[in-house]
């Protein structure tokens, strides 16, 4: 079952389209990860504006840096890579930088959260994906419990925490299955076929076989997102996926502790008073 279903999806899986936010960090140019020292760029988008810091190399070898501003449109971007000098080096004193050059327009196109493509100044078009460096596309990156959130004009927004756990076979096109078994969930990344670098999920109703829905996405360290097909239907619809608790049991995060609380419990009661009375004044 779960083989036809996979094949399933991949047909009516093309044209559905939903929002989705470019994710924060580190990205390559991913022909060009070998494991040596390269070229890379950090993304950020906030409020539709997206910036862009790029290490690279001049064409004598010094390593430098660039910087792009522009504004998101049509998951679009583009904007100048300016080059910049006499800013603070380690031990300086406080010194300001000012613009070096502009090497040209940069052009970035994205197809969803953690992957397009990018065209540099002088450059053809190359496909870009944001550097994954600790999980690997295989069931076990999968463990962990996380937090999927559907939504659909007539469903409203659903969600769900599954706990992946058990590790099982692996399809023709995939690299071995993992489930939740409290959930009725199973998963797979698909490694090949017309689905290659997707996760594929079936969740069952309870004590069945039979198919309630199933999953779609893409996902880079602890986030992604895809699409949701209530009922086998043919219609996707937006799925979010995020990463709660890693496999040994860890916040998938920074762990605050105790005492590094935002504020004290009184505080946060006094505050909590004073709001209820401004919501009714």
């Amino acid at each position: 079952m779960f083989k036809k279903l996979v094949a399933a999806a991949f047909v009516f899986g093309a044209g559905v389209a939903h929002a989705f936010i470019p994710q924060a960090g580190t990205w390559v140019v991913t022909s060009e990860v070998n494991g040596k020292p390269g070229r890379g760029f950090g993304i950020d988008v906030q409020n539709g504006t997206l910036v862009m810091q790029m290490y690279a190399y001049e064409n004598t070898g010094k390593s430098t840096f660039y910087l792009a501003v522009g504004n998101v449109v049509d998951n679009q971007v583009t904007a100048d890579l300016k080059s910049y000098e006499g800013g603070r080096f380690l031990g300086s004193e406080d010194r300001s930088g000012t613009e070096k050059g502009n090497a040209g327009a940069v052009k970035i196109r994205f197809v969803d959260g953690v992957s397009g493509f990018i065209t540099f100044p002088g450059e053809s078009e190359k496909a870009i994906s944001r550097f994954n460096f600790g999980y690997a596309a295989v069931p076990q990156s999968l463990k962990g419990s996380w937090l999927f959130t559907t939504y659909s004009p007539t469903l409203g927004w659903g969600v769900e925490t599954p706990t992946f756990t058990a590790v099982g076979n692996a399809t023709s096109t995939g690299s071995g299955t993992i489930s939740a078994p409290s959930s009725n969930l199973i998963c797979e990344h698909q490694v090949s076929g017309g689905l290659a670098g997707f996760v594929f999920c079936v969740k069952f109703f309870s004590n069945s076989s039979t198919t309630q829905h199933t999953y779609l996405f893409k996902y880079s360290v602890n986030e992604g997102e895809g699409d949701w097909y209530p009922n086998n239907g043919k219609t996707g619809y937006g799925f979010y996926v995020k990463r709660l608790i890693t496999d040994d049991g860890q916040v998938a995060g920074l762990i605050r502790k105790d005492e590094e609380a935002f504020v004290a419990p009184e505080q946060a009661q006094a505050f909590a008073a004073e709001l209820a009375a401004a919501a009714h004044r």
